[in-house]
């Protein structure tokens, strides 16, 4: 039986999977990888540096489970950014390949001109999805990282984003109405598999558009609206200070993913983060940085410090 309240910290987060096996997908755009054993959902956020509150307010809005009035005082806009980051990279790398590959292997495109229009249809909306999202990369984020740096941005606001959010998930649905009913097909299992994972890939993206207009855009808009925070940029997470320590030492993002036990994907999310928070961009800076703030003794970095040849 499915419970009707919302999930809290002190619930198991073995029993939230067990219960809610959907929440497999959040997990992974929050970096939270499985083997918890028992611990409750917070101890499980805690050790993946990762904000509860954050977690259960997309959790529990996802199950239907309702998200609170004020969850926009709530939650990390960073977390959420970074959130919203790997989902995309989700739907881009690997979702939506994996959906015209079962595609190309269920209708004959060589001898069926029905079947060629229908591929080029969804490459179309593929090219539909990565343009919204290019736009939310190179458009939106840098906006919020600029209001998480205490920048008042006057040039962009999130009523601009909700004027240009389309819902990416309508040419999708036409798709699958097309192959439903227009593409006669002999093979029943192999078309009617990918018009399953085309079903389910329209719910995901319109449970991500959900997050962004219900959780993203309300949290955004109360930070835009709060006085700016010059000289006083949101601090840095235990898990970015290490990856600091690690950049000083010399260690490629290949060698820090491996050292940390998370995804090269993961180390440079962090990166990109310390380097916004910071406003620090090369590891020369971070050098200085970490030995200011004690995070590092110098005897720890001389051997990566390359002194000047006579």
């Amino acid at each position: 039986m499915y419970r009707t309240g919302g999930y809290t910290g002190d619930d198991r987060m073995c029993d939230l999977v067990c219960d809610r096996y959907a929440v497999l997908q959040v997990m992974s755009r929050f970096g939270i990888a499985l083997g918890f054993g028992d611990k409750t959902i917070a101890e499980v956020c805690e050790e993946n540096r990762v904000d509860a509150a954050t977690f259960l307010a997309v959790v529990n809005m996802l199950m239907g489970l309702g998200v609170g009035a004020d969850v926009s005082s709530e939650v990390s806009v960073r977390t959420l950014t970074d959130y919203l980051h790997n989902a995309h990279g989700y739907f881009l790398d690997f979702r939506l390949p994996a959906i015209r590959r079962k595609l190309i292997e269920a209708i004959d495109c060589s001898s069926s001109d029905v079947a060629f229009a229908i591929l080029r249809f969804f490459d179309e909306y593929v090219a539909e999805v990565q343009r919204h999202m290019a736009y939310e990369e190179q458009t939106v984020f840098p906006y919020v990282e600029s209001l998480l740096s205490g920048e008042k941005n006057t040039s962009y606001s999130m009523e601009i984003f909700r004027r240009q959010h389309d819902q990416v998930e309508t040419k999708l649905r036409e798709l699958k109405n097309i192959i439903i009913k227009y593409y006669p097909s002999g093979s029943t299992n192999e078309l009617n598999g990918v018009l399953f994972d085309i079903f389910t890939c329209e719910q995901e993206l319109a449970s991500h558009n959900a997050v962004e207009d219900d959780i993203f855009v309300p949290a955004v808009e109360r930070l835009a609206s709060e006085s700016p925070r010059a000289g006083r940029p949101e601090p840095l997470s235990a898990r970015e200070r290490e990856i600091i320590v690690c950049v000083v030492k010399g260690l490629t993002n290949k060698q820090i993913a491996d050292a940390l036990c998370i995804s090269t994907h993961t180390v440079i999310t962090h990166r990109r983060n310390i380097a916004a928070k910071l406003q620090i961009h090369s590891a020369a800076g971070l050098t200085i940085y970490a030995i200011v703030n004690n995070l590092v003794e110098l005897s720890e970095i001389r051997e990566t410090i390359h002194e000047p040849q006579p």
